[in-house]
């Protein structure tokens, strides 16, 4: 753990937001935590927990709204349209994380050198904070998420972040489950937001406290939703995945050939690898065409939050 910061600046005007479901055995510790180390503006979500963790929370000092809806996503939309404070902390309210970290997140958006920090779990777990299936999962959505975003990011799915109330005004979010952090870092990237990781402290989850995500289902909506947000940013990962499908195809179809016996089925062979290899180029061609036309959108927003900024000086 570094030392703690140094920065001047009044703590009421960050927010601790803590979107929770069902944490009881937990949500208290993690107020306290903040609490312990200055924070007193703690904001709490609850998504109709079925256990005292509304009670809990409001006895251990924190403002507690109910949200309306369901999902993690939904509170997070939620609280962001009500948040007012300058800065806002999110984490989650499992116990997994550090409250007394926090520094680490605030301190490069205090100094201007981001606009959002992402906690980066992977990097400083410790032992049993992840089971060996949810380890891989993170890796492999991750390692998704680094190619089709041309990213350096290394756990997109943290749920302890630091960012500004402009930078959270700025994101247009729509998901209303676990895919949220995923659209968030999509959506910081593509406004040409600054957006960097530092490592952070993961503890294991504790007993008392059931996890929500589901390995499986979720890290399949999650990797369909990375794929599905690159055809705005990377098209050409977008129309090359499909490319590369349709040439291998095409490849094994040639393959195949000496298997083939009758002339009936070589000729059928042959179309069926003319028309594999054709998509194949007809994708890569659009891939690239897509390409060039959200480069010029990002160098169009780009000039337009620079002439937004220069209006505002």
């Amino acid at each position: 753990m570094t030392e703690e910061q140094t920065i001047t600046f009044d703590k009421n005007d960050v927010c601790i937001f803590i979107p929770v479901l069902n944490e009881e055995g937990a949500i208290k510790d993690v107020i306290e935590g903040f609490k312990n180390v200055g924070y007193n503006n703690i904001l709490v979500y609850d998504g109709n927990s079925k256990d005292k963790t509304r009670e809990v929370a409001a006895a251990a000092g924190a403002r507690v709204v109910t949200q309306s809806g369901k999902g993690k996503g939904q509170a997070m939309i939620q609280a962001f349209n009500a948040i007012t404070e300058k800065y806002v902390v999110m984490i989650d309210g499992d116990g997994t994380e550090l409250p007394e970290e926090i520094h680490l997140l605030l301190n490069p958006v205090l100094e201007g050198k981001a606009d959002h920090v992402a906690g980066n779990r992977i990097a400083g777990r410790t032992p049993g904070a992840f089971t060996t299936l949810n380890l891989f999962g993170n890796r492999m959505i991750n390692w998704f998420f680094r190619r089709a975003f041309k990213s350096n990011l290394r756990d997109i799915l943290t749920g302890y972040r630091a960012f500004t109330r402009e930078s959270i005004q700025a994101l247009d979010l729509k998901q209303h489950g676990f895919v949220i952090e995923t659209e968030m870092t999509v959506e910081c990237l593509m406004k040409g937001q600054k957006i960097i990781e530092v490592p952070i402290t993961y503890l294991p989850r504790p007993e008392k406290v059931e996890t929500k995500l589901h390995p499986i289902r979720d890290g399949y909506r999650i990797s369909m939703a990375v794929y599905k947000y690159s055809r705005f940013y990377n098209p050409k990962f977008f129309f090359g995945v499909w490319s590369l499908l349709s040439f291998i195809i095409a490849l094994l179809l040639i393959a195949a050939h000496p298997f083939i016996i009758t002339w009936h089925g070589a000729s059928m062979l042959g179309t069926a690898f003319f028309f594999f290899a054709g998509v194949s180029v007809l994708l890569l061609a659009a891939g690239y065409v897509a390409d060039i036309n959200a480069t010029l959108h990002r160098k169009t927003l780009k000039a337009i939050q620079a002439n937004r900024k220069k209006q505002e000086k």
